[in-house]
């Protein structure tokens, strides 16, 4: 109906606030962020009607304008931008990408109000540049990494650079940029794909010449317009890993130049010959044979390759009789003695490899010079040596081996270190008379020669002793005599010029005048003196050439008053060219006969000699006068005695010794004596010469005054130390001083000189003094000794390199400790004096980290390490620490010191999520899984401070904290109780995510969990489903039941949450339906029990499940069996026996089949394959359920006959599925019978009867194999044998000792009767292992090469062993054993090897070994 009391309005009026234009209803404008306070955003928004002047017709206004970024003028109908004080960014953290508005237009005629949409959309400006995330980034590369490899994605995802600008402006490629500190950088390595930031390699890594780049990498956004695009940059940093590319190397190695190839070297060695190996092993070589891997910093160093050696090649060819090198360490070592004359030198080829097969190896030379060993003293060809020589030769003259001097006398010392033929090079000691003599000092043959005139008559013989030393060893000495020859170098002398003599008249013709004596030092001829009067003796006297008495002539008669001056010249006895000669004059005056003649001596001169051991009062002289008159003649010693050492009698003229003689005071006397008859001219005079004789009464004495303190360096063999000098003062051999040392010989020698020499190296380190105690020593038979100690100091020599107290070291430093923290105290020794130790590293790669003080050994932190800079390897620094004396020359002592970076957790666990959403049925059970939360910890996996665990907070909600719990590793929340709940009811639970570090860091989140509605909540029609069982062949898809679920007005997602763990069923979410899967198996598994839940679609949405008890339900799942197995038999053979005598339906053996079906399935229905034998009779039956095999004919007169035929057994009783056997029956008599004895219960053999009757056939079986003839024989011999073997290990039980078959014939096969056993017939022995058995007459009846019954011949009874414990057993007949593998017939038949313990066995041609106690034997 319509109001007439109302006026229409007309339709135009409702025009106002429409748009005038036409298109969306929406106003759609762009603006670019960051534009300025002011901007019109829309001119004019075309609304019809008019906002402004006296009748406007609509109101405009502004509506949902959040933060009034949007300003309207109403009468314009223009909006513009309001930032003030503010910038419109697109960007984050701001991030306005777009402004609705809505402009509210009033139709102020009608009143109606339109609400027109205004849609702002900010345009992004290229305001922001590219920020990469990481102050550094950082890859490790191995040298080996193929050239196009992708080896850095550290820019992928948030990594890498972030531009906050959107589209274009916001996305980011990166390049490489050159590096002008690092001018290849940008040439080895590549970006090809921009967009994705990946680096790849470009050309080919070598650690050995680059360790480290630094890749500049530009990361720039993709503006339009490319002036305005904007950069950043970052420093790739590059390490170089050493990789496996170069070969070992040996040290030393010196470098070619400009090139890091080494020079060629070769390693030195020498051995003395014929040295024991034991002596020298293992063998010096200069320098120490070392290679290393050129490719030192291969991380981790477990990765290394060790160093092989090995000699290649080497000259002579048989190199390796002789030495031998350790393949790991290169140690030679000497094999066998090297005999010199053979082998002067080897010159061999050593090779290093690495012992991962890398096709590098480095190369060596080895030169081992085989040295002469000095373990023989020189020695002299003779004994002594005699040697003579002029006394007028001048210095310089050779010695002569003759009195003639015709040749020169020849020293011969030989070495037999030496060759004969070579100079041995040893050197010649005189103990004495070197200031005289000299000995040639090179050749085989030496000469004596003279330092300094000799002289006869001073000494005639010099004798001493010659040494001749290798430095090593010394010759036994030699004598060495020199006689002097005498030469006519003396004039015979009188004692006066002239002589004055009275005579008397009375004198009578031939009476003594005077008695001339002259002295010549000379010897022989040239010291044997005539005399002759020249002159002045007128006929009146006479002289006696050879005494030098004057006589008076015959004849002559004196007269008084005359005087003679006689003239008379001594001559020697030379040739007259070499003669000497002297003369005096003799006055004689005549008196007249009176009383007044003194007395006369007989000589004027006397000599003797006298042994200075001569006792005191020992006459030595008769020097009795002779006086004319008679007188009594009065003797003294006028001169020459001072001492009084002599006594002469003063009457008797008998010169005796006084006091005791010393040669070494006093070696000479001459006594002036004189014979008085008292009257004034009567005294006459005589000389006496005595010469003293030596006995050795003097020990040899040092010279003090030469050092007693001595030194020596270390380390030097053969060093001179000093020398000692000891004189004696005793003439000859006595006087003759040979030294020895008393301690110390193996360290010391001393030469015939008193030369002290060190005789191997000294180590000052061991021992720096020594006291030598040096003794001296006579020639004497009985020497006299004599010693001296010596103090000898050993000088050091720097021959030690310092020693670190630790070989290596290992630290565990906290990562980012500050630079300069001292964390290792290092400390090495140089037993040398005076060393001054510094300490450096010698890994030039850890000088970057750490820094050790030279002087204190403490090694420090250069900068802070930082664990997670670790990320491929083992935060781990190995390097080389060296130290060395500043002052010395030895190389450095090493260490290695390994430094652990402990993680010190520098990330605390990180949530996935701020809030966390969970829902639970408010009769959700004890363990109900509600959600699981994740924490994620940026520390090194693997660490404890990456290890996240899980807790929750009992502190700040502890009601749902005591009703739900997380696990602690895996974050699941779960129900602590069994709920009870109120519906919609919102718990909040704060979940803490701790690490395991040092020190722990944690975080938190917070769980919701909301207590859902009953209604909401799924409950199944049934708590259990049971459907019909499902057939094992059912094929997939096949439905098995459906399950229901229902809850209001929501729709059910079914699943299944356990029990189906292999996947083999399926549920439909939607329908219930259960259906299988996958193909079941019965045999595997006969049921299943399924857990199915049902969720609300609400929920899963969620991505929640929450169980309680209504929405679970149990399925349970029956598999049918299904006849899809076939039976199996126990075995592939059954081998039994049958006696002769047996009667019909005899027990044979038992068959069984097993089949894994259930059921019918696995019920088995047995029938025989038998080939016609005679007569179409079949010969066995059996029993078709229980498979007992039967006879069913005689087997009379058919001993050794076999019978072989199959069995089947067929499943379902005969209607299902079937498979077959072989069965093999052998026929005996009683001379095959044998006793069994056991000690097992009778109850096990009726418990194995079956077992027992088959085992028997084995034996039989066996048997017949040793006598079964033809091809067909040997095929069955070998089936027999191959069946008795597995049936044997049937027979009996583990642990219940052997049971033996017995025949058929006995039924049972035993009689019981604890303890023994008696079992029935046994069959023959099987084949010996791995022997066949030899052709025999067939035993086939109907066969034509069948002999009759009694064709064999019995072998006679075997005796009977006796065996340890109740187990006896003994054999009847004698069984003929197989033979050797393809004998004739006729070959020597072989024993019967026993059998194992645990296996039966039947005695041959020799009675069986004992068996153990609890075994049976046969």
């Amino acid at each position: 109906s319509f109001d007439d009391s109302k006026p229409l309005t007309p339709d135009w009026q409702y025009e106002d606030c429409k748009l005038a234009r036409t298109g969306p209803p929406a106003t759609i404008v762009p603006i670019d962020e960051e534009s300025r306070n002011g901007t019109i955003l829309v001119d004019n928004m075309l609304i019809k009607g008019t906002a402004g002047g006296p009748d406007p017709t609509i109101e405009l206004s502004l509506k949902d304008n959040v933060d009034y970024w949007v300003i309207l003028d109403p009468i314009k109908q223009t909006l513009y931008l309001n930032s003030t004080g503010r910038v419109l960014d697109r960007d984050p953290p701001v991030s306005i990408q777009s402004i609705v508005v809505q402009v509210q237009c009033v139709n102020k005629k009608v009143g109606t109000v339109i609400n027109h949409e205004v849609r702002i959309v900010v345009r992004d400006r290229n305001d922001n540049s590219p920020q990469f995330q990481q102050q550094r980034y950082y890859v490790a590369v191995n040298e080996l990494t193929p050239v196009g490899t992708t080896i850095f994605t550290g820019f992928s995802g948030n990594n890498g650079a972030i531009d906050i600008d959107d589209g274009p402006n916001g996305q980011i490629e990166y390049v490489i940029q050159y590096n002008p500190n690092d001018k290849t950088s940008n040439r080895t390595f590549d970006i090809p794909l921009t967009l994705s930031g990946a680096v790849v390699l470009r050309e080919r890594l070598n650690y050995e010449e680059k360790t480290r780049y630094f890749v500049i990498v530009q990361a720039n956004d993709r503006a339009q317009n490319l002036n305005e695009r904007r950069t950043s940059t970052t420093t790739l940093t590059v390490d170089v890993l050493d990789g496996d590319d170069l070969g070992p190397m040996f040290l030393p190695c010196v470098l070619v130049n400009n090139t890091r190839d080494c020079r060629p070297l070769t390693y030195q060695a020498s051995l003395p010959e014929l040295t024991d190996p034991t002596r020298v092993n293992p063998i010096s070589v200069t320098p120490p044979i070392q290679a290393i891997d050129q490719d030192r910093n291969i991380q981790p160093p477990s990765e290394r390759p060790g160093i092989l050696y090995s000699i290649l090649v080497g000259t002579p060819e048989d190199y390796p009789q002789y030495f031998h090198m350790n393949l790991t360490t290169a140690e030679l070592t000497l094999l066998k003695p090297v005999n010199r004359d053979l082998h002067q030198k080897f010159d061999l080829v050593i090779k290093a490899e690495q012992d991962n097969g890398h096709p590098l190896p480095a190369f060596a030379n080895l030169h081992i010079e085989i040295l002469d060993e000095n373990n023989q003293k020189p020695y002299f060809t003779r004994s002594t040596y005699e040697g003579f020589i002029l006394e007028s030769s001048p210095v310089g003259t050779t010695i002569s081996d003759n009195r003639n001097l015709t040749s020169p006398l020849q020293v011969v010392v030989l070495d037999n270190d030496v060759e004969e033929t070579k100079d041995p090079q040893v050197h010649l000691f005189l103990n004495d008379y070197t200031t005289f003599f000299t000995v040639t000092q090179s050749g085989i043959t030496r000469y004596l020669t003279l330092l300094q005139p000799v002289d006869r008559e001073v000494q005639q013989l010099y004798t001493f002793s010659m040494t001749a030393s290798d430095g090593v060893q010394e010759s036994v000495p030699v004598t060495v005599n020199i006689v002097v020859i005498d030469a006519n170098d003396n004039t015979p002398t009188f004692s006066n010029i002239s002589y004055s003599v009275k005579i008397y008249t009375d004198m009578r013709p031939g009476e003594g005048v005077i008695k001339l004596t002259a002295v010549d030092a000379d010897e022989g001829a040239n010291g044997r003196i005539v005399y002759e009067i020249l002159a002045g003796d007128q006929g009146d006297f006479t002289i006696n050439e050879h005494t030098g008495l004057i006589t008076i002539a015959p004849g002559v008669v004196l007269a008084v008053g005359r005087s003679y001056a006689l003239t008379v010249r001594a001559s020697d006895s030379a040739p007259p060219a070499q003669r000497r000669s002297s003369i005096t004059t003799v006055y004689i005056e005549v008196l007249p006969p009176n009383n007044q003649s003194p007395p006369r001596f007989p000589q004027q001169m006397y000599s003797l000699e006298v042994s200075e051991a001569m006792r005191i009062g020992a006459v030595l002289l008769n020097l009795q006068a002779f006086d004319r008159e008679g007188d009594p003649i009065k003797y003294l010693i006028q001169n020459g005695d001072p001492q009084q050492v002599f006594n002469l009698s003063q009457s008797s003229g008998l010169l005796a010794l006084g006091k005791a003689l010393d040669r070494e005071s006093t070696d000479r006397y001459i006594l002036i004596v004189t014979a008085s008859d008292g009257r004034p001219d009567g005294t006459s005079t005589a000389t006496v010469n005595i010469v003293v004789t030596d006995v050795n009464d003097n020990g040899p004495v040092f010279d003090m005054f030469l050092p007693k303190n001595l030194s020596v360096q270390e380390e030097e063999a053969n060093a001179f130390v000093g020398q000692v000098r000891a004189t004696d003062a005793d003439a000859g051999v006595n006087g003759q001083v040979h030294y020895s040392l008393a301690n110390f010989n193996n360290l010391f020698r001393i030469t015939s000189n008193g030369s002290i020499y060190t005789a191997v190296k000294l180590n000052r380190e061991v021992r720096d003094y020594y006291e030598l105690i040096v003794e001296a020593t006579d020639g004497a038979v009985d020497p006299r000794r004599s010693t001296l100690t010596l103090a000898i100091k050993v000088l050091d020599i720097d021959d030690n390199s310092p020693v670190f107290t630790n070989a290596s070291y290992t630290v565990c430093v906290p990562e980012n400790l500050p630079p300069g923290t001292v964390f290792l105290q290092l400390e090495a020794k140089d037993v040398d004096l005076g060393a001054d130790v510094n300490y450096r590293i010698r890994t030039e790669e850890a000088q970057e980290y750490f820094a050790l003080d030279k002087h204190t050994g403490e090694l420090s932190l250069r900068k802070s390490l930082d664990y997670e800079s670790f990320s491929d390897t083992e935060a781990i620094f190995t390097f080389l620490v060296e130290a060395f004396d500043s002052k010395g020359t030895m190389p450095p002592g090493l260490a290695t010191v390994t430094v652990r970076v402990k993680d010190m957790n520098d990330y605390s666990p990180v949530f996935s999520q701020k809030l966390y959403r969970g829902m639970v049925a408010p009769d959700a059970a004890k363990g109900t899984v509600i959600t699981t939360v994740s924490a994620e910890d940026e520390d090194p996996p693997g660490t404890p401070a990456s290890w996240v665990r899980y807790k929750v907070d009992v502190v700040q909600f502890p009601y749902s904290a005591s009703i739900f719990d997380v696990e602690e590793t895996s974050g699941r929340v779960v129900t602590r109780v069994n709920l009870n709940e109120e519906p919609s009811t919102v718990f909040k639970l704060v979940v803490i995510a701790y690490d395991d570090g040092d020190p722990v860091k944690f975080n938190t989140t917070m769980v919701e969990i909301v207590v859902l509605q009953p209604s909401v909540i799924p409950r199944f029609t049934q708590d259990e489903y049971r459907p019909p069982p499902v057939s094992e062949s059912a094929p997939k898809g096949t439905v098995v039941t459906v399950v229901t679920a229902a809850a209001l007005n929501q729709t059910v997602v079914y699943s299944i949450v356990s029990g189906n763990e292999e996947d083999v069923f399926a549920i439909n979410n939607r329908t219930g339906v259960i259906s299988v899967k996958k193909p079941l198996d019965y045999e595997s598994v006969q049921s299943y029990e399924l857990r199915v839940q049902a969720d609300s679609l609400q929920v899963v949405r969620s991505n929640l499940r929450v169980p309680s008890k209504s929405n679970t339900a149990k399925v349970f799942i029956e598999v049918k069996d299904e006849n899809d197995h076939a039976p199996v038999f126990t075995k592939k053979m059954y081998i039994g026996g049958v006696s002769e005598d047996a009667r019909m339906f005899s027990s044979v053996l038992k068959v069984k089949a097993d089949d894994k079906d259930t059921g019918n399935y696995s019920a088995m229905q047995y029938r025989l394959i038998i080939p016609p034998i005679k007569d179409g009779k079949e010969g066995f039956v059996i029993e078709a359920y229980t498979g007992l095999i039967k006879t069913a004919m005689l087997f009379k007169n058919m001993r050794r006959s076999y019978f072989k035929f199959q069995v089947i057994a067929t499943d379902d009783y005969g209607k299902g599925l079937s498979s077959k056997a072989e069965v093999l029956v052998s026929v005996v008599n009683q001379l095959d019978m044998q006793v069994i004895v056991s000690n097992v219960p009778p109850t096990l053999v009726e418990q194995n009867k079956d077992q027992l009757i088959g085992a028997q056939g084995t034996a039989l079986c066996a048997h017949s194999c040793a006598t079964a003839p033809g091809r067909r024989a040997h095929s069955l011999c070998g089936q027999c044998v191959q069946g008795w073997a597995v049936a044997r290990e049937e027979v009996v039980p583990p642990g219940q000792g052997e049971l033996l078959p017995s025949g058929p014939a006995r039924g049972s096969g035993a009689i019981a009767g604890p303890p023994e056993q008696r079992l029935g017939p046994a069959g023959s022995p099987p084949c010996s292992q791995g022997q066949p058995a030899a052709p025999a007459p067939s035993a086939f009846p109907g066969h034509p090469d069948a002999p009759g019954p009694s064709s064999a011949a019995q072998p006679p009874l075997a005796p009977l062993q006796e065996l340890p414990g109740p187990a006896v057993a003994a054999h009847r007949g004698r069984i003929p054993p197989c033979p050797a593998a393809n004998a004739p017939p006729a070959a020597p038949r072989m024993p019967l090897a026993s059998l194992a313990p645990g296996h039966s066995a039947a005695s041959g041609t020799a009675p069986c070994p004992p068996a153990p106690p609890g075994h049976s034997a046969a």
